[in-house]
């Protein structure tokens, strides 16, 4: 593992941390520091899933 990759506390994965985000991540990484407090330590794909899951089921945190 080099210095930039980590590992998705989720999924166990290894990632790149300074790999460029999709739209679905970077909100994602929204809810990861805002709501979930774990920002940092879930890969791109766990971000998508969360962000994509919030939208359709977290309506408090949609407006």
């Amino acid at each position: 593992m080099t210095d930039t990759m980590k590992r998705c506390s989720i999924c166990q994965a290894e990632f790149d941390g300074a790999s460029r985000p999709s739209v679905y991540a970077e909100a994602g990484e929204w809810l990861a520091g805002e709501v979930w407090h774990d920002a940092g330590e879930l890969c791109p794909q766990c971000l998508e899933n969360r962000a994509m899951l919030a939208m359709m089921y977290l309506h408090e945190h949609n407006t």
